[in-house]
């Protein structure tokens, strides 16, 4: 026995992520409750990533880097992720020198190209 499915577009919940901005420099003792209010953002709201704008968080430097892997080690007990929004470039390569990959909003998904693209070419190869 098949149901005939209702007209129209299928309803999509499209949850918003929570939202939690980082007012500044962030001392090591602010970081226990920031990490609280991020598993408390994925509990409440379940969308499963909390975006954390980090354009005020100052010059980066290893405290802003372990606040992040803190945030984002909280968010994965809790079954959720980070995405941060803002990054300062010099941030993001800091993070991309320790090796801590966070999301970053509106960065471009890595993945292989499409089949039949061709990347280079030698002059005189013939086009397939």
């Amino acid at each position: 026995m098949s149901s005939a499915r209702p007209p129209g577009l299928p309803l999509v919940n499209a949850m918003k992520p929570a939202l939690l901005v980082l007012p500044g420099p962030v001392t090591r003792d602010e970081a226990a409750g920031l990490c609280d209010d991020v598993r408390a953002l994925l509990a409440s709201t379940n969308a499963g990533v909390v975006v954390v704008d980090v354009a005020g968080i100052g010059p980066p430097g290893l405290g802003a880097v372990d606040l992040l892997a803190r945030l984002q080690l909280a968010a994965r007990r809790a079954g959720g992720r980070i995405r941060l929004r803002d990054p300062a470039p010099s941030l993001r390569a800091l993070l991309a020198l320790v090796g801590l990959g966070v999301e970053v909003e509106g960065q471009v998904e890595e993945r292989e190209p499409p089949l039949g693209v061709e990347e280079e070419v030698e002059p005189g190869e013939p086009a397939l």
